[in-house]
């Protein structure tokens, strides 16, 4: 995991007494940039998510999870942190999911074009098997023996490895929310491969999942459940 990002010049975030510059205004926790969200106030006062941290000005940081961008947005905490007005949508947690959503779709996209990131579940099932995926990804309406194949390869895998490390499995979406964020690469059954493309996917993933669940599901079909 890379390290705290240094801070831009003329910002001023929100960071209490954090030694990395980075604290969640709702937990008062500190964070790496990864854990958590930056948010700043746009040039009509909407408090708007930073999600590459890259917008100028002073901001605030919360970390990654739905709930607690919710109480942020419930307990006003957004204008104390970026002592001024500002406006904040009434679904803020919401719109965080939307744009982490589609940035890991995009990821799977630039993934896929780039060999890093497969799809149909004779590749998966191929790709587990030898050690080649990072993760695998189902539909949340996956057909349960899709599923339960691809996890026997994952658990032949972790056997006879003889590791405690195990290929994660992602269910984050439904075909037709793929089908709306991807177009015609939405698939079924995928994986992420090793190589820096595959990572990105899975890193993305992880954040996703993260901020819908408060930590991994691993695939239990239960990220839609906190979402709006």
């Amino acid at each position: 995991m890379a390290g705290p990002l240094r801070k831009r010049e003329g910002d001023d975030d929100a960071a209490g007494d954090d030694v990395n510059g980075r604290m969640c205004i709702v937990t008062r926790e500190s964070g790496t940039p990864e854990a958590l969200i930056r948010f700043v106030a746009g040039p009509d006062g909407s408090v708007v998510p930073d999600l590459k941290r890259q917008l100028p000005g002073r901001g605030c940081w919360v970390k990654a999870e739905r709930t607690l961008v919710d109480k942020a947005v419930a307990k006003k905490l957004f204008a104390r942190a970026l002592k001024t007005e500002v406006t904040v949508a009434a679904d803020l947690g919401a719109m965080v999911d939307r744009l982490l959503a589609a940035q890991l779709a995009g990821m799977m996209n630039l993934g896929r074009k780039a060999g890093g990131f497969i799809t149909g579940s004779a590749k998966v099932d191929a790709a587990v098997r030898s050690g080649e995926a990072l993760a695998v990804f189902h539909s949340l309406d996956a057909a349960a023996d899709g599923v339960r194949k691809i996890d026997q390869a994952r658990k032949a895998w972790h056997l006879g490895m003889e590791t405690e490390a195990e290929i994660p499995s992602f269910r984050l979406f439904t075909y037709s929310e793929m089908q709306e964020l991807m177009g015609q690469n939405a698939f079924i059954h995928a994986a992420a491969l090793a190589g820096q493309a595959g990572e990105g996917v899975v890193k993305r993933a992880n954040l996703l999942e993260q901020y819908r669940n408060g930590g991994p599901s691993r695939g239990i079909g239960v990220a839609a459940q906190t979402r709006q």
